[in-house]
């Protein structure tokens, strides 16, 4: 098989050619391992890469022999690093595959690398001191978005259909918005955290991937949606798949638009000019569309304030037991300041506010729950701007404490976290492209356990407004 020939397929796609014998398990790995060499060197996505699984994979399984990638945090492959994007962790090993692991191997999914993240995910750019910067394929000054830019680069590169990612706040979003990918973040309790974690950053956090067709996504929910024993949070399973949700008609759908973000700020001239080629498509579509508003039921600086003491909080646990597995002092030789100024900050966090912070999880959980009880969707753009030039980010990043920090991370992004505090499913489409051909993503939210609600909308926008044949600058199929 030919790199042209990988590139021209999605994940099942590769694995239906598998299961027809009209390739095999180890020609699907060598192209994943030549398109690594070859554009890698120009994004930075994947952090590390290793040979090929020998073992045959199981022919009945969706993603049989497709190649995978896995982000270097939150999910555990026995034997293979996981760093988080730290020079605190470098060289850590994972002792165990961790339950979404195992369920990934039980897909079919070959894992040959893990990809690039910031430190301990928290940023919405990709430029760790450890690995370096992910580039963006389709420019290589701008960035990738985060935490998930490693594995959005990659896929959209064309090194892999599809790769594990993670959303505490934006980054599943954020990265297949700025990459031209389908990034869709399940409710809260459908996938498993475990067994290392009972929750990430108290419950805001999932996790899932990023993919360029919506059917590998509802594939890969498919196949890693579930519980293991001790979970602290159970969403209950459709009685269908999530796959045969995608080629249904969604019916006419009552959607709601959000221009205006819960801090007031709006998109830029191009993002608003493809949110409203967006609201015309979904009328086009029978669909009835009007401009509203989800109140967070708090103010923009309280919702701020109460996410950093819950993620800097968290924090903590994490880097102080990093340190003391690694044999590390904590300090600027071994953390970025952004995050050393995150962890100092989350030291000062009291348990009394720390209460009060998941208090204001359930208040915006209340005032998401109301809307949805009157709209099936609510629509907005996924970024408020274009994907920002490297560097950028990281400005003045010495002189923040871990609350400026947060704030930056919520101002960059400020449509996306409130899924994240409500448990809400979402997704980034890539309905548009700017001017200078840069990918625009919308951002689709639903009410809780509704991801059928989703797919059966994506799967009609992605037949309306097809984006698979767009390709990046840097892609592996040249």
């Amino acid at each position: 098989m030919q790199l042209h020939e990988y590139t021209r397929h999605d994940g099942l796609g590769l694995a239906n050619l598998l299961r027809q014998g009209q390739v095999s398990a180890a020609e699907l790995q060598a192209c994943a391992l030549r398109a690594i060499e070859l554009v890698n060197p120009a994004i930075n996505a994947v952090a590390e890469h290793w040979p090929a699984d020998p073992a045959p994979p199981d022919a009945g399984a969706p993603f049989a022999g497709v190649p995978f990638l896995i982000k270097d945090i939150a999910v555990t492959m026995a034997g293979k690093k996981v760093e988080l994007g730290s020079r605190l962790a470098a060289g850590q090993v994972g002792q165990h595959d961790s339950f979404l692991m195992r369920q990934f191997r039980q897909a079919g999914l070959v894992t040959l690398g893990r990809t690039n993240t910031p430190e301990m995910a928290f940023a919405t750019t990709t430029e760790p001191v450890l690995h370096g910067a992910t580039r963006n394929p389709w420019n290589l000054a701008l960035s990738a978005g985060g935490s998930s830019g490693g594995a959005a680069a990659a896929v959209a590169a064309g090194i892999v259909p599809l790769a594990h990612a993670t959303d505490a706040a934006v980054s599943i979003r954020v990265p297949a918005a700025s990459n031209g990918l389908f990034g869709l973040k399940p409710s809260r309790g459908r996938v498993s955290n475990g067994p290392a974690m009972d929750e990430i950053f108290s419950g805001l956090g999932v996790q899932l991937g990023v993919s360029r067709s919506v059917r590998d996504s509802a594939a890969l929910l498919d196949a890693v949606q579930g519980i293991m024993p001790g979970e602290p949070y159970l969403t209950a399973a459709a009685g269908h798949s999530w796959l045969s949700q995608v080629n249904v008609a969604p019916g006419q759908l009552r959607i709601g638009v959000m221009r205006e973000a819960s801090n007031g700020q709006r998109p830029d001239a191009e993002v608003g000019t493809a949110l409203d080629a967006s609201v015309r498509l979904l009328e086009a579509l029978g669909h009835r569309v009007e401009e509203a508003a989800l109140p967070l039921g708090i103010s923009w600086e309280a919702f701020v304030l109460a996410n950093a003491r819950i993620w800097c909080a968290n924090l903590v646990g994490w880097i102080d037991g990093i340190a003391q597995q690694q044999g590390r002092a904590i300090s600027i030789d071994t953390l970025e300041p952004s995050t050393l100024a995150c962890y100092r900050y989350g030291k000062t966090v009291s348990a009394v506010e720390f209460v009060a912070a998941l208090d204001m999880r359930n208040t915006v959980a209340r005032q998401a729950g109301a809307f949805f009880a009157q709209y099936d969707i609510l629509l907005s753009p996924t970024l408020p701007s274009l994907p920002w030039q490297l560097g950028k980010y990281g400005e003045d990043e010495n002189r923040m404490d871990g609350f400026a920090w947060t704030a930056r991370l919520f101002e960059h992004s400020p449509y996306t976290p409130l899924a994240n505090v409500a448990g809400l499913p979402a997704m980034s489409v890539p309905l548009a492209m700017s001017s200078e051909g840069m990918p625009i993503g919308m951002q689709f939210l639903a009410g809780f356990g509704r991801e059928g609600c989703l797919l059966r909308l994506a799967g009609q926008l992605e037949r309306a407004a097809p984006w698979v044949q767009r390709r990046p600058a840097i892609w592996a199929g040249n």
